[in-house]
């Protein structure tokens, strides 16, 4: 018997808003891996990535957010995610005399 906390999402019961969050980031990781090669090519622009990303993985990940009440963890771990994500297309640099990765600044 589904309690009343529970919500039922296409088909599946889902108990907490924690719970859902998770369900979509590991969707959305997995959408991630399958568009993976694309991400990660040097044949297509950042922009053209960035595209990629807002149309194929960010609504697997936010889907159903219109109803979500999220706590400062649940927002943390869901721009984490988003900085991956991107970290993946904008591929950070290493400072060639130093080896470090370089820190780039919007000044």
């Amino acid at each position: 018997m589904v309690g009343a906390d529970d919500v039922n999402i296409l088909g599946g019961s889902v108990h907490t808003i924690q719970e859902e969050v998770n369900s979509r980031l590991k969707l959305g990781n997995t959408c991630g891996h399958s568009v993976q090669n694309l991400l990660s090519s040097s044949l297509l622009c950042k922009n053209l990535k960035i595209r990629i990303y807002r149309t194929i993985i960010l609504p697997v990940v936010l889907y159903g957010c219109g109803t979500w009440s999220l706590t400062l963890r649940e927002e943390r771990r869901l721009r984490v995610f988003e900085n991956s994500v991107l970290r993946r297309i904008f591929e950070p640099k290493r400072d060639e005399v130093t080896r470090e990765w370089r820190k780039l600044h919007n000044e």
